[in-house]
């Protein structure tokens, strides 16, 4: 009896950790199309002579080179989140195998 509660908890907690990589997931593609914004417009800053930001609802004249400046430290920021987001992803799949495995091992003893 003990056995079978200590199985649905772990059933529980691997169900949550597929939920909890769900949302990893979610927001690593989030910050991997930001990303690809990010270096879509420094490429086409590169190749332009004039640069033009959005402030707010504004288009405002921009220098080039604070502008590349920025989308560099933003492309930076994004790379290091999809990083960190890649860990927490690994750390997570990793937990949830070994409880799978530990849930599979129960139900064939249990068998």
């Amino acid at each position: 009896m003990a056995e079978d509660k200590e199985t649905e908890q772990k059933i529980a907690q691997l169900q949550m950790f597929e939920q909890s990589l769900q949302n990893i997931l979610m927001q690593k593609q989030k910050f991997q199309s930001q990303l690809m914004e990010v270096e879509s417009a420094l490429k086409e800053v590169g190749e332009t002579k004039e640069a033009y930001k959005i402030v707010g609802n504004v288009m405002v004249a921009a220098k080039k080179e604070e502008l590349q400046k920025e989308l560099k430290e933003k492309q930076e920021m994004l790379k290091l989140r999809i990083s960190t987001i890649e860990k927490q992803e690994k750390h997570i799949k990793d937990k949830s195998v070994k409880m799978r495995e530990e849930v599979m091992e129960k139900m064939e003893k249990n068998e």
